[in-house]
């Protein structure tokens, strides 16, 4: 553990960014996919900042109740105040209370990684939501835009923005448009991140193009149109209409076979880029995004394996695997995109993808 270390700090030498951290976490049995995750969410500066300046208000405040939220913002402010800029923490007592809250995690099985992260933000969320309905003094005076300001005045309570919202929070927008009157319903619905159906030889860009393609409501499956009064042939698709600040991609890599009654990975290569443009949204306006994290699943099925991420710190890329940090290449992020052929020796896939909204000046 001290040679990793020690290995990270001679190959970054003096450009071993001032302040930062960089430690591997010890796998307690199979805890790789929450360790995959907790790196990729580290390296989320905003979140991490965020995190830390709760920790520290929570700290002034006295002895707050141990929950997921502030057992997860005492390690990441064990990490950055370690006096080491290398070497290896035991995230033992978050991990403990993920097991305690939640029976699916406490079994040594292989687990999903992405059902971590939504667990994970969601639980986060509803602790700071219940914080602050305590404290009774919101967090913040916004409100989540749907585009109804009135909505105070007619007895509905909107929900309240906290700081995981402002993150990774987006809103899509579903529009049914009715093939005999052309009446377009709209309804709208908040996602933490966007799971995208695969396909082999594609691309993000591509994938999220098929999520936004326009489908045909037809025979079994006619809309109910309130104008008509009736169910009637009509158009779907999905949209963004306000692209979150990090934006979080799930590639479905595991598929359920009908003919084989199980669950497959699929090991397509997807290829995506260390710069994203997200056009398929409502205004049209391109939002750029670059790629700072990626969480890997390595192995060729669904119920074993193992996950690892490479992640983007201060214009160097490292590789984390439990309690290994190395750096790599830039060039060596393509070789997760997944195998062109079915069957490959290359079982390491992209599967959870976090892009971080690029400002108006960084876009330059």
């Amino acid at each position: 553990m001290g040679a990793t270390g020690s290995k990270l700090e001679k190959a970054l030498g003096d450009q071993f960014p001032e302040g930062e951290r960089y430690f591997g976490l010890e796998n307690f049995g199979n805890t790789c996919y929450c360790n995959s995750v907790l790196q990729a969410l580290y390296f989320c500066v905003p979140f991490r900042e965020q995190l830390l300046e709760y920790y520290a208000n929570g700290k002034t405040l006295g002895e707050a109740e141990e929950n997921l939220l502030t057992c997860l913002a005492e390690l990441f402010s064990q990490i950055s105040s370690q006096k080491k800029k290398t070497g290896v923490i035991a995230p033992k007592r978050f991990v403990q209370r993920v097991r305690k809250q939640n029976e699916l995690f406490r079994g040594y099985m292989h687990q999903d990684a992405h059902e971590f992260l939504n667990f994970l933000l969601n639980e986060l969320v509803d602790i700071l939501e219940k914080e602050s309905q305590a404290a009774k003094c919101p967090p913040s005076q916004e409100r989540i835009a749907n585009g109804q300001n009135n909505a105070q005045s007619n007895g509905v309570k909107e929900p309240l923005v906290t700081w995981v919202h402002k993150n990774f929070q987006g809103i899509l927008t579903n529009e049914t448009r009715c093939l005999r009157c052309e009446t377009v319903t709209a309804r709208d619905e908040t996602f933490f991140d966007l799971s995208l159906d695969i396909e082999q030889n594609s691309s993000i860009t591509s994938c999220l193009k098929n999520f936004s393609s326009t489908e045909t409501l037809n025979a079994e499956d006619k809309f109910f149109c309130d104008k008509c009064s009736s169910l009637q042939e009509a158009q779907k698709r999905m949209k963004i209409k306000k692209p979150p600040q990090i934006l979080v991609i799930h590639l479905k890599r595991f598929k359920y076979m009908e003919q084989l009654g199980r669950y497959k990975k699929l090991s397509y290569r997807v290829v995506f880029p260390l710069e994203l443009k997200l056009s398929n949204t409502v205004e049209n306006a391109d939002s750029e995004y670059s790629l700072f994290a990626v969480v890997v699943h390595v192995g060729s099925g669904p119920n074993h394996g193992h996950y690892v991420s490479l992640v983007k710190s201060h214009n160097h890329w490292l590789f984390f695997d439990d309690e290994n940090v190395e750096m790599i290449d830039e060039s060596a992020v393509q070789t997760f995109f997944g195998s062109a052929q079915e069957y490959s020796s290359n079982t390491d896939h992209g599967y959870i993808l976090f892009y971080e909204c690029l400002s108006s000046d960084e876009k330059s």
